[in-house]
C-alpha cells in the first residue's frame, strides 16, 4: 500500500492546545510519523507511533476529531478538516494497524499457561520480566474486529490473572509516585505544586481508572465467550470505577479548601448593613401581582477548551481522590453558571403549559393519559433545566436561600397542548406567549407558583414546591446533591424524590431524578445525564421506567434516553419513548400511533420574578447579584471574591449556631420523616376527590 500524508491538527497539551502538523502514514513500517511542516519531512520526525496493537477511534465530540491509541499507552488526538478527510485517515490507519497487529500475532504465539498467586507480589511476573521486553510482543493486542475478539477469547483464564497481577504492580508504582511527589517541598526549584507534576499526578490517577475499566471489559468478554459470542448489539457501559483504587491520597481529606490563597475581601458598606443581624425566618406571602416577566438574559457559553485555567484545575485535581465527596470542595469560579441551583430547579418548569395539561379536569382524561402526559412533561424539562449539555454548574445555595417565581399560561395555550395518545400531532411549534396575551386578567390564564429553599447545608438539601391552584395540582420535592470525583469526570447524584399531587383525581405520582456527569474535565468539558428513574402512581397502578444512557465505552450515541409506561395490574406497556433528552423525543403508543417532540423548537415560557429591590436579601438573585454581575463582565477574580464572602459568612454563622446550640429554622419547608414538605401545600387547603 502507498503511504498517506497530509496536514492534521494535533492536540499537544493544555498550554499549547491544537497545532497543525504534517503527518505521514508509513504502511511498510507500520508507523505514524509527524513533522513540524512538509518542508521538514526529510529530517527526523518530531514524533512516531507504532501502529501494531493500536486502536483508532473516531471521536463523538464532532465529525472531525479522532484518536490513535498505541499499545505503548501513547495517544495522538487529531483533527481533520472535515468528516470526509477524517474517514479517509481512519480507514487507512485501521487497515495498516490490522495488518501489522496480525503479523506480530503470528510471530509471537501466546505465552504458555501459568498460574500465579495474587498474594505473591514478590514473585509476580512483572518483577521477573526483563525491562527491555517489548510490550507489544507480550500483549497480543488485536484490533477491535470480531476476528481479534475471538482470538482473545481463546486465552486461558489464568492469562487474565497475570494481567491482574501486572495491574496490581502498576497500582503500587503509582502509589509510590504520588508519595514521592507529595514528599517534595512546597516551594523551591522542584516543588510538590509544580504544574507538570500536578498533571502527572492527575493523569496517572485517571490512567489507572481507565485500565481497570478495560480489564473489567476483558473479563466480561471472556465470560461471555465461555457461554457464547457477544450479540451484535451489545454495548458495555461504565459510570464509575469497577475496581476502586486504594485509599491512599493524603491530600484528599474531607476538609474545605479554596483553589487559591484566601485573602481579605472588602465588603460594600450597604451589604454589611443588610446582612448583619438575624433575618426574619417567618414565611412571606408573595403576591403574583408584584412579579413581572423576567428580562434577565443570562445566556451561557460552553466552557470550550480550558487551557487558560490549567493551573487552577491541576491544583484542584491534585487534592482529590477517586470517589471523594465534593460537597465541601470549593470549585473554581470560572465553571459557574450565572444562576443558583434553586433557580435551576425553577427552570425545570419552563414548559408550564405541559405541566398544567397533565390533568384535564375530572372528565375527558383517563389515568393512562395522565401518566403519559406526566412522562412527556418530565422528559421535556431537562433541556431547559440543564441548559442543553453545557458543562457548567449553578451556584451552591447557602442555607436559608430562597427563590420565588411564577408563570402565566393562557387557557387557550393549555388546551392546544393537550394531545391524546391517539394523535400523531407533534409538539414542535408553540409560538412564544406575547406580553399582551399574558396581561389578560382573571380566568383568561392559569398561574403556576414556585418556591424553593435551601433547607440544609450539610448535607446540602434543597426543597421546592410548585402549584396551580385552579387546576388543583401541585408538586413537592426535596433533593440532596452528592458530587463525587471519578478521575477525568465528576458525577452528581440527585438523592431524594418528588411527588406530583392531582387533587381532582386523588392521585399521587412519585418520581426520582437522574445523575449528571461532567466529562473530559481536563480538555473540553461536556455534560451527560445517566441512570434509571421511575414514576409510580399507587392508586391507578400505572408506572414508568426511564433510563438515561451514558456514552458507552465503545460506540453509541450521546444523551440517549429510553423508557416505557406500563399498567402494572395487566402488565401491559401502553407507551414507549426513545430519543435524546436535549434534542428529539419519539413517543409510540399501544395503538401504533407515534408523536415527536422537538425540544429545540419547544417554546419556553418566561418566568415572572419580583424586581431585585423588592426581593428579600436571601432571595437567590439578590444574594448572588455581585457574583452574577462579575461573571457577566468576565471579571473572574472579582466574582471569586464576592463568592468567597458569601461562603465565609455562611461558615461563620454556622459556627455561631453550633457554639450557642441554636438550631436552624427553615422558612417555607417542614421536615417530615426523611423528607421536606412545603408548609402550606395545596392538599391541606383543597380536599381531594378520593384520598390516595
Amino acid at each position: 500500500m502507498e503511504n498517506v500524508y497530509g496536514y492534521l491538527m494535533k492536540y499537544t497539551n493544555l498550554v499549547t492546545g491544537w497545532q497543525y502538523r504534517f503527518f505521514v502514514l508509513n504502511n511498510e513500517a507500520g508507523l505514524l510519523e509527524y513533522f513540524v511542516n512538509e518542508q521538514s519531512r526529510n529530517q527526523k520526525p518530531r514524533g512516531t507511533l507504532q501502529l501494531a496493537g493500536a486502536v483508532i477511534s473516531p471521536s463523538d465530540e464532532d465529525s472531525h476529531t479522532f484518536t490513535v491509541n498505541a499499545a505503548s499507552g501513547e495517544q495522538y488526538k487529531l483533527r481533520a478538516t472535515d468528516a470526509k478527510e477524517r474517514q479517509h485517515w481512519v480507514s487507512r490507519l485501521q487497515i495498516c494497524t490490522q495488518h501489522h497487529t496480525e503479523a506480530i500475532g503470528k510471530n509471537n504465539p501466546p505465552l504458555k499457561s501459568r498460574s500465579f498467586s495474587l498474594a505473591s507480589s514478590g514473585n509476580s511476573p512483572i518483577s521477573q520480566r526483563r525491562p527491555s521486553q517489548n510490550a507489544i510482543s507480550f500483549f497480543n493486542v488485536g484490533h477491535s474486529k470480531l476476528q481479534s475478539v475471538n482470538k482473545r477469547a481463546n486465552l486461558p483464564p489464568d492469562h487474565l490473572v497475570e494481567v491482574r497481577e501486572m495491574m496490581s504492580h502498576a497500582e503500587g508504582q503509582q502509589r509510590d509516585l504520588i508519595r514521592r511527589i507529595e514528599c517534595l517541598p512546597a516551594s523551591g526549584h522542584l516543588s510538590s505544586l509544580d504544574q507538570d507534576l500536578l498533571m502527572l499526578k492527575a493523569t496517572s490517577m485517571a490512567t489507572m481508572n481507565c485500565l481497570n475499566d478495560c480489564f473489567h471489559i476483558l473479563q466480561l468478554q471472556h465470560a461471555s465467550h465461555q457461554k457464547g459470542s457477544l450479540s451484535s448489539g451489545t454495548t458495555i457501559e461504565w459510570l464509575e470505577p469497577k475496581i476502586p483504587l486504594s485509599n491512599h491520597y493524603k491530600n484528599g481529606a474531607d476538609q474545605p479548601f479554596a483553589t487559591e490563597q484566601s485573602k481579605p475581601v472588602a465588603v460594600p458598606e450597604e451589604q454589611c448593613v443588610e446582612e448583619s443581624g438575624p433575618l426574619a425566618r417567618e414565611p412571606e406571602e408573595i403576591s403574583a401581582d408584584d412579579e413581572v416577566e423576567d428580562t434577565c438574559d443570562n445566556k451561557e457559553d460552553d466552557l470550550g477548551a480550558v487551557e487558560e485555567q490549567r493551573s487552577v484545575i491541576l491544583h484542584l485535581l491534585s487534592q482529590l481522590k477517586l470517589g471523594m465527596d465534593l460537597t465541601r470542595v470549593v470549585l473554581p469560579t470560572f465553571i459557574l453558571e450565572k444562576r443558583s441551583l434553586l433557580e435551576m430547579y425553577a427552570d425545570f418548569m419552563s414548559h408550564p403549559d405541559l405541566f398544567i395539561a397533565i390533568t384535564n379536569g375530572t372528565n375527558g382524561a383517563t389515568a393512562e393519559d395522565r401518566m403519559i402526559r406526566f412522562v412527556e412533561y418530565y422528559l421535556t424539562s431537562f433541556h431547559e433545566g440543564r441548559k442543553g449539555a453545557i458543562a457548567k454548574k449553578p451556584y451552591n445555595p447557602i442555607i436559608g436561600e430562597t427563590f420565588h417565581c411564577s408563570w402565566r399560561v393562557p387557557k387557550s395555550e393549555v388546551a392546544s397542548t393537550v394531545v391524546s395518545s391517539s394523535s400523531t400531532q407533534a409538539i414542535t411549534n408553540h409560538t412564544p406567549l406575547s406580553e399582551e396575551t399574558l396581561s389578560q386578567v382573571g380566568s383568561d390564564y392559569y398561574t403556576v407558583r414556585f418556591v424553593a429553599e435551601q433547607v440544609s447545608h450539610h448535607p446540602p438539601v434543597s426543597g421546592f414546591y410548585a402549584e396551580c391552584a385552579e387546576r388543583k395540582m401541585c408538586v413537592n420535592a426535596h433533593v440532596w446533591t452528592k458530587s463525587k470525583f471519578l478521575g477525568m469526570s465528576i458525577g452528581v447524584t440527585m438523592v431524594g424524590e418528588g411527588v406530583l399531587s392531582l387533587l381532582e383525581h386523588g392521585e399521587e405520582y412519585t418520581f426520582s431524578l437522574p445523575c449528571a456527569y461532567a466529562r473530559s474535565i481536563l480538555t473540553v468539558p461536556w455534560v451527560e445525564l445517566g441512570g434509571k428513574v421511575s414514576v409510580n402512581c399507587a392508586k391507578t397502578g400505572y408506572s414508568a421506567s426511564i433510563t438515561f444512557h451514558t456514552k458507552p465505552f465503545y460506540g453509541g450515541k450521546l444523551h440517549r434516553v429510553t423508557g416505557e409506561v406500563k399498567h402494572n395490574i395487566t402488565n401491559t406497556v401502553v407507551c414507549r419513548v426513545q430519543g435524546e433528552w436535549n434534542s428529539v423525543l419519539e413517543f409510540t403508543y399501544s395503538n401504533g400511533e407515534t408523536k415527536y417532540v422537538d425540544l429545540t423548537k419547544l417554546a419556553v415560557t418566561k418566568k415572572r420574578v419580583r424586581p431585585l429591590e423588592k426581593q428579600d436579601p436571601f432571595e437567590s438573585r439578590r444574594l448572588w447579584k455581585n457574583v452574577t454581575d462579575s461573571l457577566r463582565e468576565s471579571e473572574i477574580d472579582k466574582a471569586t471574591e464576592h463568592k468567597r464572602t458569601l461562603e465565609e459568612r455562611q461558615r461563620t454563622e454556622e459556627r455561631h449556631r453550633t457554639e450557642t446550640g441554636t438550631p436552624w429554622k427553615t422558612k417555607y419547608f417542614i421536615k417530615e420523616g426523611d423528607g421536606w414538605v412545603y408548609h402550606k401545600p395545596l392538599w391541606k387547603l383543597i380536599p381531594t376527590a378520593q384520598p390516595a
